[in-house]
This record gives structure tokens, sequence and C-alpha cells, in this order.
């Protein structure tokens, strides 16, 4: 029998320290675009690190096609229970692309220690064209991109095509995000390639202000397409991550009952 999942797209887990990230991929993608980040937090950092699949992903088209945009933010919470399971009561979560919108989502009724949101639309538009085209065929052909770093992408794993159907499942999900962006508190990054092609740039705009979040950053990055993981400025991308998730354990780590200095209790 041959293998459901396509070869090297798999889940993959480091354990590390208590400190645990969960990385969520983006639409049609696999874990692959999200290891080198996690390779990154694991190495330099020392942090348990899971990088899920989600539903419908790294199998085939039809699979995703049969999936709904809950289906995919479960199959992030499945990796946040586990972590939660397995002893670890800090935990990072950071998604590219859709995985960004399943972060945020996540980081709204669960207790995060920081949420990383990668290139995440706030809004997508269904031309009539693709609506026209999903009455006729159930997929409809991705766009060629320019990219800057070709070698960084080598090795990629994602589907050829988009479903039609999953993308009106994504615009559901938007939809819900867009309403539960406000009570999201956690400390927040958001990051972005202002030479983004498929999301705009404007999207990173609108999911920062409308953030609930006290502490939250929104940093750009140039030289990179939508696929900030994998793209020229990827290092950076990785320190910009992990550096916000190690400021945040330092704070939650921080005594919050001190009085300031010269004043007592």
């Amino acid at each position: 029998m041959n293998p459901l999942l396509i070869p090297t797209a798999e889940p993959f887990f480091f354990p590390g320290n208590p400190t645990a990230c969960l990385l969520v991929h983006g639409f049609t993608a696999t874990p692959r675009e999200m290891r080198g980040l996690g390779e990154y937090l694991h190495a330099v950092y020392g942090y348990t690190v899971l990088g899920v699949r989600l539903a419908g992903h790294a199998t085939t088209p039809e699979d995703m096609a049969h999936m709904r945009w809950e289906d995919w933010l479960a199959s992030a919470e499945d990796g946040w229970h586990m972590l939660r399971s397995a002893g670890h009561r800090r935990i990072a979560v950071a998604g590219l692309s859709m995985g960004g919108v399943v972060a945020l989502l996540l980081a709204s009724y669960q207790p995060v220690l920081a949420v990383v949101s990668m290139a995440a639309p706030y809004a997508l538009e269904i031309t009539l064209r693709e609506r026209l085209w999903g009455l006729v065929r159930p997929y409809f052909p991705k766009g060629e991109g320019r990219v800057y770093d070709p070698e960084g992408f080598r090795g990629r794993v994602a589907y050829p095509v988009n479903p039609a159907r999953s993308a009106l499942e994504l615009v559901k999900m938007l939809g819900v995000l867009r309403e539960t962006l406000p009570t999201v508190t956690a400390p927040a990054l958001v990051l972005h390639s202002r030479n983004d092609r498929y999301v705009q740039p404007a999207n990173a705009e609108r999911i920062y202000a409308a953030l609930g979040s006290p502490r939250k950053r929104l940093v750009w990055v140039e030289r990179s397409s939508h696929v900030v993981t994998l793209d020229a400025e990827r290092e950076r991308v990785f320190r910009e991550a992990g550096g916000f998730i190690a400021e945040a354990a330092l704070q939650e780590a921080a005594p919050q009952d001190e009085p300031p200095p010269g004043e007592t209790p």
C-alpha cells in the first residue's frame, strides 16, 4: 500500500525545554514550509516544537476539498492539546498565511504565550471568474509568483491547484477572524512582506489595527514573496519570531506584583 501522506510533507516534532512552539502551515501547503523555522527555534532557544498538518493537506486536493474551516482549526487545537498534555504550560503559536489565521483564532480562546502571524490575510475577495470556474470545475490553477531566492523553495511541497470549495471555506474563516481579532489579548507579532503579491500588505495593517493585544508588533520584510519562511529574508523572519517569543517568555516569567524600585507595597 502506498503511503497516504506525500513524502517529506509529514508533521514534525522536536522535543526540548518546557516552552513549546506550535507551528501551522498555509493553505494547500504542508508542514515542510515551517520546518526551517522550527529547526531554528529548537536549535537557538531549545524550545519544544510541533509542526502540525492541517486536515486535508499533504495528501490530495480531493481530500482538502472535503474539509471545512473548522477542521483546519481543530487540527491546530489538537496540537495545542498534545503539548499541554505533555506538560507544556507556555505555548506560543505561529502560522503562515492561512496558518496565521488559524494561529490568531486559536489564540482567541486558548491561553497562549504569544502568537505570530506571518503573511496572513484579513479579507479575501473571490472574483466572479473564480466563482464561475468553481461551478464548472472543482479546482482553479495557481498563479506564478516571483520569488527572491528559488533555492529556499527547493523541496517545498504544496498542491498545484486551489480547491474552489476550500477557497470559500477560507472566506468564511476570515469572516470569523475579523469578528474575533479584538478578543486576542496575547502578545502578538504580525509579520508581512511589502512585496507579497498574493496577500497584499494592507492585510497586515488591518490585522494589527484590529488586534486587542496590549503588546503587539508589526514587522515588514522587503526581499520576500508570500512564503516568508522560505524566501530570501527567512533568517530575519526566524530571528524576529524567535526573539518575540523569547521576549514574551521573559515577561511572563518576571514577577508581576513587585513594586517599582523605591516604593513599598
